[in-house]
């Protein structure tokens, strides 16, 4: 049985806000708002990330040309406990409000529900958010920055950003597919290696998307995976190629395309549920409305673990969400 889920949707419009380090990077010009405050005129860095949500959210909706009384739905969710970035950040809307915890795949799985939703006709309109903040991330799962801990070669740097979109009815770029991605858990304990933990379910999604579509990626000229960071991408490079060393080209990673690795001190990379939305609002999409690409994979990855699992040295489990992306037709 096919398992892939056929969509016909729109992706109508996308905006980004980012912090500080994301803007001295190499995609910098391309987000919508930057704060190098990382405050966001707030005074917490919980308050500046929901502040973020609702600034990515505004200019999304005013770019789509979409009445915000047209949209239907907010699929939306963070890194924080209970979602708080997004509960906060998006009270101002009198809009339905599905929170969602896909850790780093959040953009994904966003995507998806409310492609399924606009496909199917349940929603008109619908729009995604999530964001994630390096200072309110470390604060909750590894150490508060007071603490100036040294961070391993395969840490990541959790990206100050959030991103969101509008899907419905319109738009240059369709959304035409979706895989749901399997939880999987390998054996890895170490918070700081997140993309070693991620590799084997975005190997497991993109293997199985390729079994069930038969091995045709014609018209795919990307496979974009989240946040697997360099030390990630090694890995499942390495797994892909085992059997299918002809997908092997076509990967590339938000978490490596975010920062300059060379000048930029992130270790391996970014990370975080704003990572792989604001690369794919800047970057990915303004391509594909552009015809430099015809259509991309965009896989979130996650790794779903919490402070209190790590404490007891569980392993962390991890998910892959895939969402077929393409010009418009």
């Amino acid at each position: 049985m096919n398992k892939i889920i056929e969509l016909d949707t729109g992706l109508i419009a996308a905006a980004s806000a980012v912090g500080k380090m994301e803007s001295e990077g190499p995609l910098g010009e391309l987000f919508d708002i930057k704060d190098d405050s990382d405050k966001y005129g707030m005074d917490s860095f919980e308050r500046a990330e929901a502040a973020m949500q609702l600034a990515a959210m505004n200019t999304a909706i005013a770019k789509s040309g979409v009445r915000e009384t047209d949209i239907e739905a907010l699929f939306a969710g963070d890194l924080m406990n209970q979602c708080t970035s997004s509960a906060y950040g998006l009270l101002t809307f009198d809009i339905p409000y599905f929170g969602l915890y896909g850790a780093c795949s959040t953009a994904a799985e966003s995507i998806m529900l409310a492609s399924m939703a606009t496909s199917n006709g349940i929603f008109e309109y619908a729009a995604a958010i999530t964001s994630s903040h390096y200072c309110t991330a470390e604060r909750q799962y590894r150490s508060p920055l007071e603490y100036g801990s040294q961070r391993p070669p395969t840490a990541q740097w959790t990206v100050t950003g959030s991103g969101a979109f509008i899907i419905g009815r319109g738009g240059k770029v369709r959304i035409t597919g979706a895989l749901p991605g399997i939880v999987r858990e390998m054996g890895v304990r170490d918070a700081n290696n997140m993309g070693a933990a991620m590799a084997p379910a975005a190997a497991d999604t993109i293997l199985r998307y390729y079994s069930y579509c038969g091995g045709n990626l014609d018209g795919i000229d990307l496979i974009v995976t989240g946040d697997l960071g360099a030390e990630g991408l090694d890995i499942l490079k390495d797994i892909i190629g085992r059997d299918k060393p002809d997908i092997v080209e076509k990967l590339t990673d938000c978490g490596t395309l975010i920062y300059d690795m060379k000048r930029q001190d992130v270790h391996s990379g970014g990370s975080g549920c704003g990572c792989s939305a604001v690369v794919l609002a800047s970057y990915l999409l303004p391509k594909l409305e552009r015809g430099e690409l015809r259509g991309i994979l965009f896989i979130g990855t996650g790794a779903m673990m919490s402070p209190m699992t790590i404490q007891q040295g569980e392993g962390i489990p991890a998910i892959a969400h895939l969402v077929r992306i393409e010009a418009g037709r």
